[in-house]
């Protein structure tokens, strides 16, 4: 199977072909831990971690070396530490933790390797060093500044003139500065302020040195795939490319660049300063995660992804339909089969996830239409063995419909139930009326099947009556 990807570098949708087929190497820019992410910074792990996946089936679980960072010192975290009057350890920890929790519930694979940019200290360093060395950076007052004049290629990855790079970067223009365009690797701290000690006196690491350092000691001068949101893209791809590629004597920083879009609210940008940002920790608990995991996949990583309740309340009739299914199968015991080549060969193309839930649906399709216990057998299996690739399909039916809201007991509906089995068989109605009502007051739907009656929590735009 040939994978082929979208390479930002080159623009075009390339055969991907790793330099080593038996250490294939993957990067993917992680959380800034100063608080909770929001839902749009979960698009790229979940994205990316499905082609971590991907690559793992193609490659060898063995063969993948794949690295997702921790950024844990930055100037927001120092302003978080500060005003909650604690160290930035106390900061950082905290969310690192909650973050790779929430990662887990969102059924994203953990990273080979996760590296800390505080314990990378000595690495950072010794590129700077290695870089003025070169003739590529230089310091000024306690500063370790790129030289973008000395890389002729800075601005192509993301395409910009050098002008626009400085308009869209907000550069500071310091009077230390031998280009408005040049910027920090190393930075000089004051006492209140985290630091460590360096040839240019006591400080802490630029953001964009941070990443090329972790990806160099771990996966090596050259990788094979780095990946990050499009906003990345500058300029902090940007200028990771410059300084590895002048660090490393020219050798390509990374071979393939992937970028995914980002997300909307009801058509507008998510942003902080809008006021529309979600966080992923709390939709964690007023979903499932596989809700939020379908959100997460149902359009091409490439693409802008708007978030509203409607597409919220269409992704969960979705779930819906394929759970109704795998709950009309519960006394067909099988192991999920093994992953179908439809689905592979649509993540194979440039990961596409639309095509590969529509090969999902059809195997949902197949499912209702099967007849006999062989077909009906090999119909879940596939079903389950997509679903399980995808991440999705992994609950208890029964208890997808029921959620997990532990104020209703279940016991009590089931025995509401039982009894009114009973009245509709001797065709009390009334009493049959008055418990469906009953059971309507708990915000509890009803279904009335060939199996016997079920039940499950309705949803806020769904009538329990």
């Amino acid at each position: 199977m040939q994978l082929r990807l979208h390479n930002t570098r080159t623009r075009h949708v390339e055969d991907f072909v790793p330099a080593d087929p038996r250490r294939v190497t993957m990067y993917l820019c992680g959380p800034t831990v100063y608080n909770y992410v929001h839902i749009g910074n979960a698009r790229g792990p979940v994205v990316f971690g499905l082609l971590a996946r991907l690559l793992r089936h193609v490659y060898g679980a063995a063969h993948l070396v794949y690295a997702r960072n921790i950024t844990d010192v930055d100037d927001k975290i120092n302003a978080a530490a500060a005003e909650s009057g604690v160290p930035i350890e106390a900061i950082t920890q905290r969310y690192a933790a909650a973050y790779d929790a929430d990662m887990a519930r969102l059924g994203v694979d953990a990273p080979d390797i996760a590296p800390h940019a505080t314990a990378h200290i000595a690495q950072i360093v010794a590129m700077c060093q290695n870089l003025i060395a070169r003739g590529h950076a230089y310091a000024a007052q306690g500063h370790v500044l790129f030289n973008v004049d000395s890389f002729p290629d800075y601005g192509q990855l993301s395409g910009r003139s050098t002008d626009e790079m400085i308009a869209g970067a907000r550069i500071e223009v310091a009077p230390y500065k031998k280009n408005p365009a040049d910027f920090v690797l190393w930075k000089p701290s004051t006492p209140d302020l985290p630091g460590w000690d360096s040839p240019w006196g006591r400080g802490r690491p630029g953001w964009h040195i941070e990443c090329s350092a972790m990806a160099a000691a771990h996966l090596g001068e050259t990788i094979d795939i780095h990946a990050g949101g499009n906003d990345l893209m500058f300029p902090h791809h940007e200028n990771e490319v410059a300084q590895s590629t002048c660090a490393h004597g020219g050798k390509v920083f990374a071979r393939f660049w992937l970028h995914n879009g980002m997300l909307t609210f009801d058509g507008r940008k998510m942003s902080k300063s809008l006021g529309n940002t979600l966080q992923l920790h709390e939709l964690l608990q007023q979903h499932p995660p596989e809700l939020l995991r379908y959100m997460l996949v149902k359009a091409h990583y490439r693409q802008p992804l708007d978030w509203s309740d409607a597409t919220l309340a269409q992704a969960r009739a979705t779930l819906d339909g394929w759970y109704t299914v795998l709950r009309d199968f519960a006394d067909i015991a099988v192991e999920p089969a093994t992953v179908p080549d439809a689905l592979l060969a649509a993540l194979a193309d440039d990961l596409n996830t639309p095509e590969a839930l529509a090969v999902v649906a059809g195997l949902a399709d197949a499912a209702r239409k099967s007849t006999n216990p062989q077909s009906k057998h090999d119909a879940k299996a596939a079903l389950l063995g997509a679903g399980k690739f995808l991440g999705l399909l992994q609950n208890d039916p029964e208890q997808w419909f029921k959620g997990s809201d532990n104020s209703i007991d279940a016991a009590w509906v089931e025995n509401l139930l039982a009894e009114r089995a009973q009245a509709r068989k001797r065709r009390d109605f009334t009493t049959s009326d008055r418990i469906r009502d009953e059971l309507a007051a708990k915000n509890i739907v009803i279904e009335d099947s060939p199996q016997g009656a079920r039940w499950k929590v309705a949803k806020a735009n769904e009538s329990a009556a």
